[in-house]
């Protein structure tokens, strides 16, 4: 059924302070679901299935269908298009308030987690979702952060964001570096506004993460070294060596002892690291601060 006449049929109206933009191009779901490559083995996490577009696509695909949604109004509508399939759990909830590996429950690893018995938190499921935009840096934080990580993250996002998420070193983020210290993102295809309802006033684009199966770094230095980041990027238009000593409370002696170290030149800019560079120069700060 037509995305209008849905929602004339529940009487209801889209939410925009929920970001509720209803995919009504069957071209662009296509696209989500080949980006996605979803098998009849797959386990899927939904985020905001709103009226179930793609939700129905999913589970005619996949092997389990877990979709979350926030909007109590929608649940209805997706338990009745829903009712023939199964496989399909609606959960109603914020899905940043959500134990993922609770919602999920106990899955069979994958065949990569079984080659990779060192690293128990990577499970079989894929999250696929258009979510609303105004969440996207929490969604991604939430999920890459996660115990129980995805193998594959598929999400509809405004287009401006795919590409910071995506830039490379010269045009780099703290937002792209704390994606891609976690994974490989690839903008899949540019999604025109038309392909919504209500039509947004942003274009929108398709990215594809594929998470690394190992971290650069333990898991106790997550942290620490995010705060190396965020001390590099807090005064975005100074040299590292100056934004670096200013946010960690370091002399610049210091700093440019362990940019040194690195082979990181001082003059250059947060915007420019890679993200094995930001490794190398948080291990240089880290053995800096222990002397």
């Amino acid at each position: 059924m037509a995305i209008k006449a849905l929602l004339r049929q529940w009487e209801l109206t889209p939410h925009k302070e929920l970001g509720q933009n209803f995919l009504v191009d069957q071209r662009v779901l296509g696209q989500i679901l080949a980006a996605a490559e979803i098998s009849a083995a797959d386990t899927v996490l939904e985020i905001g299935p709103g009226l179930g577009t793609l939700t129905l696509a999913l589970a005619e695909q996949a092997r389990r269908v877990v979709a979350v949604e926030l909007d109590q109004q929608l649940v209805a509508i997706l338990h009745d298009r829903l009712q023939a399939f199964r496989n399909v759990q609606v959960v109603v909830g914020d899905i940043l308030a959500l134990d993922i590996s609770g919602l999920l429950g106990a899955e069979q690893a994958s065949s990569l987690a079984e080659r990779d018995a060192g690293d128990p938190t990577w499970r079989a499921y894929k999250v696929v979702a258009n979510i609303p935009y105004n969440i996207t840096s929490a969604v991604l934080r939430h999920l890459l952060e996660a115990r129980t990580r995805p193998r594959l993250i598929v999400l509809m996002v405004q287009r401006e964001v795919a590409q910071r998420i995506t830039a490379k070193p010269g045009d780099m983020s703290l937002l792209s570096v704390s994606v891609q210290f976690y994974g490989r993102p690839r903008l899949m295809h540019r999604v025109p506004a038309r392909a919504f309802y209500p039509v947004p006033k942003v274009d929108s684009a398709i990215i594809r993460i594929d998470p690394h199966p190992h971290l650069p770094l333990e898991p106790e230095e997550v942290e620490p070294f995010f705060a190396v980041v965020r001390a590099g990027f807090g005064q975005r238009r100074k040299q590292l060596r100056n934004s670096l000593s200013h946010g960690l409370g370091l002399s610049v002696e210091r700093i440019a002892g362990a940019l040194a170290q690195a082979g990181v030149d001082g003059e250059r800019r947060a915007q420019t690291l890679g993200i094995s560079e930001w490794v190398t120069l948080y291990r240089a700060l880290r053995d800096v601060a222990k002397q």
